[in-house]
């Protein structure tokens, strides 16, 4: 009966260590591509320290989508009703597809998406390199 009841112990203490290295791992995203996240409970709240890199969308309960809005680093953690955490990551938004670069001019930056020529992008960076509405290329 002893060693039962060790091995349950050894079987729970494993599989908590398990969830706390996935708890602080780190997501990478690229800019305007979205990375699925399945939770092991139920959200109640969703915190983002800074929209303008990453945005969630709760897709269901346990379910969430992350979408990379900006360039940088930021954090997401996810709390169930009682406030205990159910996901906290780093989210890194990088670069999308190869092919694209970011011109300045001045001050203002424009993305552009090349193949075998350069337009700009959807997306245009503001002057703080955050994304912003399309501008025309003169």
């Amino acid at each position: 009966m002893l060693r039962r009841s060790s091995l349950s112990f050894i079987s729970v203490l494993a599989a908590g260590l398990a969830v706390a290295a996935v708890a602080h791992a780190e997501v990478s995203v690229a800019v305007d591509g979205v990375q699925r996240i399945a939770l092991r409970g139920q959200a109640a709240s969703v915190i983002v320290a800074n929209p303008r890199i990453a945005d969630v969308t709760v897709a269901d309960a346990n379910t969430l989508f992350i979408t990379g809005k900006g360039y940088g680093v930021t954090e997401v953690v996810v709390v169930d009703a009682i406030g205990r955490t159910l996901f906290q990551n780093r989210v890194v938004v990088t670069g999308g597809q190869p092919g694209s670069v970011r011109v300045w001019r001045g001050a203002q930056p424009t993305e552009m998406v090349c193949a075998s020529s350069c337009a700009p992008s959807v997306r245009t960076a503001g002057a703080d390199g955050a994304p912003a509405a399309a501008t025309p290329t003169p």
